[in-house]
């Protein structure tokens, strides 16, 4: 059965005739006639009743155009599915990030993609970067924004980000003057340790370097709840400065810390399978808002 015999059956139902069928295709009507007799002819019964420039449909004719109109309408759900996993995905966007970018980067990034894409579904998860690392190399998220590690196959990485660490101090502090902290300024002052992990250990160098015994008295993972215990005057905290700046409300200062300890993100993403046009136009609004924000977040401030 030639599919487009089906097209020009529709067609004559739809305008009434094979003359105005023809006439609204932009076709001649003798072709119209010959599709619709060899269609007849492979169905073996008559489709249209033929007479006086009408085509009025036979009771065959009538349920065979039903069953038409299923198939098609089948064929434009077929239509529909594949443009939704083309511009969506087969599922949410599984995003895993770390909480440094997860509450203003991340969300902004997500806010443009759904407005280039309504509809699409995306799932954010904040866990510990092990997690991130294990789960893009099993192909649990699609995409992952995390402190780099080593030690993981079947994963994709690349340089997304790299500021510098600021200091944190409480509004008021003597400290909060200067320009800028140096490691010899903090001899002696109370500190805020962060989690266990590469930025941590690169902090305990400087002062290592230095030749200071940093004074840690409390510690806390996340910049926001070593700001947090800055801004009630427990110590001074050397932290990632996007997650600090985001943070107005509380009477803390930040100022550029020296000698200089970058901090690094890398975007993550499973090996050996191609991202989804989801994913990639996300990579594209994470780049531009990364952008953005590196030129306030740079530096020092109040």
């Amino acid at each position: 059965m030639n599919p487009a015999h089906l097209d020009l059956f529709r067609a004559v139902l739809r305008h009434g005739g094979m003359t105005r069928a023809a006439a609204a295709l932009g076709i001649g009507q003798p072709h119209v006639s010959r599709a619709i007799a060899q269609l007849e002819a492979d169905l073996g019964f008559a489709l249209f009743v033929r007479g006086h420039g009408s085509a009025l449909p036979t009771q065959e004719g009538e349920a065979f155009a039903r069953e038409v109109e299923r198939t098609y309408a089948g064929l434009d759900h077929l239509s529909q599915a594949a443009r939704q996993i083309r511009d969506l995905g087969t599922g949410p966007l599984r995003i895993a990030c770390q909480p440094s970018l997860a509450s203003r980067l991340l969300p902004r990034a997500i806010r443009r993609l759904s407005e280039e894409l309504p509809g699409v579904r995306v799932a954010v998860h904040v866990p510990a970067p092990e997690t991130i690392w294990s789960w893009a190399a099993s192909g649990q998220c699609d995409l992952g924004l995390v402190r780099p590690r080593s030690g993981y196959a079947g994963v994709i990485g690349e340089p997304f980000l790299a500021i510098d660490a600021v200091c944190a101090l409480p509004r008021g502090h003597s400290l909060a003057a200067r320009r800028a902290i140096e490691v010899g300024d903090l001899v002696d002052e109370p500190l805020i340790a962060g989690g266990t992990g590469v930025f941590q250990q690169a902090i305990e160098a400087a002062f290592a370097a230095a030749g200071i015994a940093p004074r840690f008295g409390l510690m806390a993972q996340y910049t926001s709840a070593r700001c947090g215990l800055v801004a009630e005057g427990l110590g001074i905290a050397i932290v990632d400065p996007l997650p600090a700046r985001a943070l107005a409300n509380l009477p803390i200062v930040l100022r550029p810390f020296r000698p200089r300890l970058p901090i690094e993100t890398m975007l993550i993403r499973p090996a050996g399978r191609p991202p989804g046009q989801a994913a990639e136009r996300l990579v594209g609004h994470l780049l531009r808002e990364r952008d953005a924000l590196l030129p306030k977040a740079a530096g020092g401030g109040d």
